[in-house]
């Protein structure tokens, strides 16, 4: 049986219904032309039977009577003229059309004088900059045109620069990046304080363009985001250079914003991150809301330096190893997070020469979160202890291939205090907080392409991922839910996120106690028989592969179990 073929609406339905609407489009802009007298009239004579209703709302009701006579004396005399109603229909048509007119006042043509006198104090600023005495026909000198100069610009309800294109002549050293920054600093101070500015040099066309930058949302509050395994959100940045976005949930509204995207895993080129910042700039959520999304699929090991309790909401949850706040639990499990390392190592490298895929331990994720751990160096220098920041080394070098992450959150202060093993292998950088661009560029590696401003919100920073450029960014709300400063729907949305609670004996999942039903009764668990106790038995050392000849291998345990 033969295909029909389909209709042609069906085939090219797209292109005629464009078509389609282009020409409906063109239709209705005709005919409002050729009834545009009509459709005045008829504006003005709404516009007159509502001053009359208004009239006749506003007089007072003993006066009333008298204003029915004295319109229906006018009304007769118009009847009895000769040509009076033809009259009455002119006038009142004329008086319709001149109250119906468009009021809308027209558009200025260019700039009033409060913006004149902007533009021209800018162009004389930028002339020492842009101006040669060896040029025969200077774009910049003092009392010059300044049109010339700014092809394009716009202003805010404020009067301050929203939008401005930068013609610069072509002699200038615009590949130098501190002639840059002095020409960016300049138009920042210039064309107002307080606000942020994204700066896009043209080299070819030798031209400067300069656009005001929105305020990046901070109502975002923790959430399941959607990303694949291995993907953490780190926060919200500018459509102008990430093309990706994730659909949001802000209260009852739906949104889509661009995110900052983290990617850790085997094939990772910055496996591991340093975060930045000033004290309450935000850096301890960052970690929280990296410590909600890591437990999705891994393993996370807390060491708090602070001490504050950020981090109790998670202790005893399913998934979190530990949270420590002490010197001597940090170290223990730093140390027992460095030897899980080595023995992933060993165990992948055994099954990569047998031919057989790594072990399922060796794949689930472990994330190693530390928060300021500078503050224990001094403890341990004083107790005469070793370094919990030492212990980093095995995993920062070594954690890509064991799926093993580290995440250090520091202060801006104690940056020379970081070991340079974590410098080092911390190819993710975040710094959080007011921060100058020379501390930007200092620590990122790179100078941002927006200008830093003096208050920022909390949460509120830059973030470069390895050699890429560098956003702006903007942390997620993920407070301390036990926190009484914290708002009643921030807190319900980290509580919503935790795991379940779990026993440290057994690791069987218990439910959260009901506050309505009062605390659970405690059951004293049963006895169980003595297990067989192993015997340790060395066998042959491996090698951890990239650790020198000469530091000592790790022995691997095997269990064997005594027969009564």
């Amino acid at each position: 049986m033969a295909r029909r073929p389909l209709p042609r609406i069906l085939s090219n339905g797209s292109a005629q219904l464009v078509r389609s609407r282009e020409l409906a489009r063109t239709a209705a802009d005709s005919a409002t032309d050729v009834l545009h007298p009509l459709i005045t009239i008829t504006r003005g004579l709404r516009r007159l039977a509502a001053a009359g209703r208004r009239r006749w709302t506003e007089t007072p009701k003993e006066r009333r009577g008298a204003l029915l006579f004295l319109v229906a004396s006018v009304l007769l005399v118009v009847a009895l003229l000769p040509y009076g109603p033809l009259l009455a229909a002119i006038t009142l048509m004329a008086a319709a059309a001149w109250t119906g007119r468009d009021r809308t006042p027209a558009a200025p043509d260019g700039p009033d004088e409060s913006q004149t006198e902007r533009l021209r104090a800018l162009y004389e600023a930028l002339v020492p900059y842009f101006s040669s005495a060896e040029d025969p026909e200077p774009l910049y000198a003092h009392g010059g045109a300044w049109d010339k100069a700014f092809p394009t610009y716009a202003f805010d309800g404020g009067g301050r620069i929203s939008h401005l294109v930068v013609r610069y002549p072509a002699y200038f050293t615009d590949g130098e990046a501190e002639a840059r920054t002095r020409i960016e600093r300049l138009l920042a101070a210039k064309s107002g304080r307080g606000r942020e500015y994204h700066f896009t040099w043209d080299e070819e066309g030798n031209q400067l363009t300069v656009g005001v930058l929105l305020p990046l949302p901070v109502d975002i509050a923790a959430q399941r985001f959607v990303t694949a395994p291995g993907e953490t959100v780190l926060g919200f940045t500018d459509p102008t250079r990430v093309r990706r976005t994730l659909p949001l949930t802000c209260g009852e509204q739906q949104r889509d914003v661009p995110p900052v995207v983290w990617r850790t895993g085997l094939r990772s080129a910055e496996p591991h991150l340093l975060a930045l910042g000033q004290p309450g700039s935000g850096t301890s959520t960052l970690l929280r809301s990296i410590a909600l999304q890591a437990l999705q699929h891994g393993d996370v090991v807390i060491v708090d330096g602070g001490g504050t309790g950020e981090y109790a909401c998670l202790t005893g949850r399913d998934g979190v190893l530990a949270v420590e706040c002490g010197l001597t639990g940090a170290l223990a499990s730093l140390e027992w997070a460095a030897h899980e390392t080595e023995r992933r190592l060993i165990a992948a490298n055994r099954a990569h020469q047998a031919g057989h895929p790594p072990p399922a331990d060796t794949k689930r994720p472990l994330w190693i979160l530390l928060d300021r751990p500078t503050a224990f160096t001094h403890l341990a220098a004083a107790d005469d202890r070793k370094d919990p920041q030492s212990l980093l080394h095995v995993p920062l070098r070594h954690g890509r291939p064991a799926n093993v992450t580290v995440v250090v959150a520091d202060q801006l202060d104690s940056v020379d205090t970081l070991t340079d093993a974590v410098r080092q292998h911390t190819r993710a950088r975040v710094v959080l907080g007011p921060a100058t661009a020379d501390q930007v560029e200092s620590l990122l590696g790179a100078p941002p392409h927006t200008t830093p401003v003096d208050q920022v919100p909390p949460g509120r920073g830059y973030a470069r991922l390895g050699t890429g450029p560098v956003h702006r960014l903007q942390v997620p709300a993920t407070p301390n839910p036990y926190d009484d400063a914290t708002s009643d729907a921030h807190r319900q949305a980290v509580l919503d996120l935790l795991p379940p609670r779990t026993t440290p004996a057994d690791g069987e999942t218990v439910p959260d106690p009901d506050p309505a039903q009062g605390e659970p009764e405690l059951v004293e668990p049963e006895p169980a028989e003595p297990e067989a106790v192993p015997e340790p038995v060395e066998t042959e050392p491996v090698p951890v592969p990239g650790e020198p000849a000469g530091r000592k291998p790790v022995p691997v345990l095997t269990k064997t179990t005594k027969t009564s």
